[in-house]
């Protein structure tokens, strides 16, 4: 039987897949994170706010991609959650529209450093380190042994017992290429991916399916940002949580609101809302467990504690660039053609 929340998930994507198309004067949200958390913030927003709301979830790469398609003619109104390296080459492509938040002097640090970096386009909402989860009931019944490291994914024990994301539709895959480059040097972080390339089952389109593909027990280990593992995990999941030894990357999530965007004043509110500790409190409502931006919003009780994790000093300005992204993810596809779904 699926865990309740994987079938409450299911639910959920497929009533905003089938929900009639919104009116005119209804704010068109793309959605970045979990369907549950989706699915909450619209309700909390819409009560709070009393404007109707369209969300639908998508990929960061999908949503990069739609925003780059409808440049001149904008279809949706803001971009709330994925990783923040996609928001900021969006913002370097002028597809986003500057605003600050009156909730932005609230925000933590790391946040007001990565508005400041995306020069006022975008808002960090929530932070996440990178890491993966091997379910301990199939690695104990295959006499599997356990990794710690990103180093032990390549031991052949693993051959095909391994998810990960694709980076050209996943930002968590793609957090996870900018994170191996800046661990190793780029030449030895692709020899390592050739090495983990032989392990892989498949590379899934969202960056969450690993983790949760593990917890359902359909694979052994699934590479993922360690806070979906959490919420797997809460939710019975037989998952062991692994921060990589030798040192990880993070995300930190964003919304922005798009150029071109006819509900400005919406958006704006939106964006307010998505600072607000009432609107990061919605994550966890929902059984995420990001760590919230707002200095004034509880972390999550599950929130992994990134104070005690090993972390590369991720250089988002770098990964950010529509150059280098193009660049890495060219190479990337050359290299390994992988399969989405």
């Amino acid at each position: 039987m699926k865990p309740i929340l994987a079938i409450a998930s299911g639910l959920i994507g497929l009533a905003m897949s089938t929900s009639p198309a919104p009116a005119a004067d209804t704010l068109k949200v793309l959605c970045g994170v979990d369907e549950a958390w989706c699915a909450t913030m619209k309700t909390a927003f819409e009560t709070r706010s009393g404007l109707s709301v369209a969300i639908e979830r998508k990929s960061t790469g999908e949503i990069l991609d739609q925003l780059r398609a409808e440049k001149d003619h904008p279809t949706v109104d803001v971009w709330w959650g994925g990783t923040g390296d996609t928001h900021l080459q969006a913002a370097s492509e002028n597809l986003l529209e500057p605003y600050t938040s009156r909730n932005e002097d609230d925000v933590l640090p790391w946040a007001q450093n990565f508005f400041t970096m995306s020069h006022g386009q975008s808002a960090g909402i929530y932070a996440g380190a990178l890491g993966f989860a091997y379910n301990s009931v199939l690695v104990a019944k295959a006499g599997l042994p356990a990794p710690n490291c990103w180093k032990d994914l390549t031991n052949e024990a693993y051959r095909g017992r391994i998810l990960a994301g694709n980076p050209n539709s996943s930002g968590t895959a793609f957090t996870t290429l900018a994170t191996l480059i800046q661990l190793f040097g780029e030449e030895e972080a692709f020899e390592y991916m050739r090495a983990l390339n032989r392990n892989i089952a498949e590379y899934t389109k969202a960056g969450a399916s690993p983790v949760k593909a593990a917890g359902r027990g359909e694979i052994a280990i699934g590479i993922s940002f360690m806070h979906d593992a959490v919420t797997q995990k809460e939710a019975g999941a037989p998952l062991v949580i692994v921060a990589p030894c030798e040192g990880t990357g993070y995300e930190i999530g964003a919304v922005s609101i798009v150029k071109g965007t006819t509900r400005l004043e919406a958006a704006r509110q939106f964006v307010d809302f998505a600072l607000s500790p009432e609107g990061q409190a919605t994550g966890a409502a929902a059984g995420q467990n990001q760590v919230p931006s707002n200095s004034r919003t509880k972390l999550p009780d599950g929130a992994p504690d990134i104070s005690l994790i090993k972390m590369v000093d991720y250089d988002f300005a770098t990964f950010g660039s529509p150059e280098e992204r193009a660049r890495l993810l060219s190479r990337f596809e050359t290299e390994f053609h992988p399969a989405t779904q």
